[in-house]
């Protein structure tokens, strides 16, 4: 059952036929993703109480076994600058033409999921693959069509979480990764494979071996339901969370058929120590700003993914850099760049075999920083990294704890209420103060509002304790200049100001502020 109108051109992804797929898979496979959403409910519960997490004892002979992933067909080997955006028609001509190696299309963190933007990114991507994408500005009649050389097109569909409230199956919404995964995959695949291609994905937000294990089987059905030869599909998981970051190896392992490798999402990992940990009276980090790849935890993760895919024989991809260039200001648009090319200089030298830009004018950028470490190779894959010795207790050693400032919080409250207001408008890719942000951003700045307020140790270099009145009196302070900066014509930020509000001073730490945000568009 659909609960939104199906145009002509939606009926042309919605085919009995792919929709039979997306019903197909739903039936097999809701149960057990359900029981692994209760999964994480009961760990978080245990880690309330006290718990710290570790490797699991009981998949050491995985970890301690000599296995290897597939290897990736020619047209991934070499991905040393990956661009990202959502699936809007103009950005995906310009990531694919940008002189990136890859693009990753994005349905998750930089989409906001309205049922136009969902169906209009799956005719836009069954556009790309054909090569036939076309698109004319409105304003000035610019007109936007691919290259001869484009990049290799990755497809990110929804996290675990999300459900695709629009289509109900037996009178429950569809999971959103199933949704997208299955219309992408189904109009695509042969298409990609008649190309020399396959079917390439991220994978985001997984906690476990097991939530990998569920993608590999749905990978195993669909290619026998369309008859496409195992392995076609092609996935790389991005390690974002704390969890995760403690089962690289055994999430390798459930998809070593269809693996490409691991990325460290370096935003959302932050917000998922954040989360994982709210409880703990110990745990509080600083301004975001200071909790940098550079700092122990951080780093150790990201040295970690890479020892572990290499030893795998796969990609370790580094993370996003979020700068986009500064118009009219060239000391401040260098000093961005600078940031940039320090960042993908200790990504290459570190070992990872690529990177994340969001924006195509840091492409060349961060092209010539893994150029210089990778020369002609294609990767780095053979470069093992058995010097790094990373311990469960390297992963959780949180810093730095100081300083909170009030220029933090009013960061963490101005970033909540444009990216929100934005969303909420339908846009999940936004440019604020000079960074392209998705709503991993928004999580960062809502969850550590929130941890600010709860813990004892929330409190401002000055002083100040952070508390619900002093978040208050500053949220109407930053929604002001949110809304002289942006007129508010819908009220779309005034309501976005009120549900960060909710979402900071809640008893309960909310999961994923896309979850209720979701129930407010359409």
């Amino acid at each position: 059952e659909f609960l939104a109108p199906i145009s002509p051109e939606a009926s042309e992804i919605l085919t009995p036929e792919a929709v039979g797929l997306v019903v197909k898979l739903a039936r097999a496979f809701e149960g057990r993703r359900q029981e692994l959403l209760a999964a994480r409910v009961e760990r978080q519960a245990r880690l309330d109480a006290g718990e710290r997490p570790d490797f699991l004892p009981q998949t050491a002979d995985v970890r301690a076994g000599d296995w290897t992933c597939d290897p990736v067909p020619a047209d991934m080997a070499d991905r040393r600058v990956e661009i990202t955006g959502p699936v809007d028609r103009k950005m995906i001509i310009n990531a694919l033409n940008s002189g990136a190696k890859a693009f990753m299309a994005d349905f998750e963190d930089s989409n906001t999921p309205t049922w136009e933007n969902t169906i209009q990114g799956q005719i836009n991507l069954r556009d790309a693959v054909r090569g036939t994408i076309e698109f004319t500005n409105p304003d000035g009649g610019k007109q936007y069509r691919l290259a001869e050389t484009t990049a290799t097109l990755i497809v990110r569909p929804r996290g675990w979480h999300l459900p695709e409230k629009h289509m109900l199956i037996d009178g429950a919404p569809v999971s959103g990764a199933i949704f997208d995964f299955a219309l992408y995959f189904f109009h695509n695949a042969k298409e990609r494979l008649a190309k020399g291609s396959g079917t390439y994905l991220y994978l985001p937000k997984m906690e476990s071996h097991l939530e990998a294990r569920l993608w590999n089987d749905i990978f195993v059905m669909a290619q026998d339901e369309l008859g496409v030869p195992q392995g076609t599909v092609k996935a790389t998981v991005l390690i974002e969370t704390i969890l995760a970051a403690f089962e690289m190896d055994e999430i390798l392992y459930e998809l070593r058929h269809h693996s490409a490798g691991l990325n460290c999402g370096r935003w959302d990992y932050i917000f998922s120590c954040i989360k994982k940990f709210r409880r703990n009276p110990d745990f509080v980090l600083a301004d975001r700003a200071l909790v940098t790849m550079t700092t122990h935890f951080m780093r150790s993760y990201s040295l970690l993914c890479i020892k572990t895919c290499h030893r795998r024989e796969t990609h370790a991809m580094g993370g996003m850099a979020a700068q986009i260039p500064i118009k009219n200001d060239p000391e401040a648009n260098e000093q961005a760049l600078e940031k940039v090319r320090l960042d993908k200089r200790r990504e290459a030298t570190d070992g990872h075999d690529g990177t994340w830009v969001a924006h195509p004018g840091l492409v060349a950028i961060a092209m010539e920083e893994f150029d210089a470490v990778l020369g002609d190779k294609p990767n780095q894959i053979d470069r093992k990294r058995e010097d790094v010795d990373v311990a469960g207790a390297d992963l959780l050693e949180f810093e730095p704890e100081a300083p909170i400032t009030e220029a933090g919080l009013r960061l963490n409250i101005n970033v909540g209420i444009q990216y929100l207001g934005s969303w909420l408008n339908g846009v999940g890719c936004v440019p604020i103060f000079n960074l392209m942000e998705d709503a991993a951003t928004a999580e960062i700045s809502r969850s550590q509002v929130w941890q600010w307020i709860k813990s004892d140790r929330g409190v401002l270099d000055d002083g100040r304790k952070v508390d619900p009145a002093l978040f208050r009196e500053l949220l109407g302070e930053e929604l002001a200049k949110v809304k002289e900066w942006t007129g508010d014509p819908n009220g779309k930020y005034t309501q976005a100001a009120q549900m960060f509000d909710e979402l900071s001073t809640s008893d309960e730490l909310v999961d994923f502020l896309t979850l209720p945000a979701y129930e407010k568009i359409d």
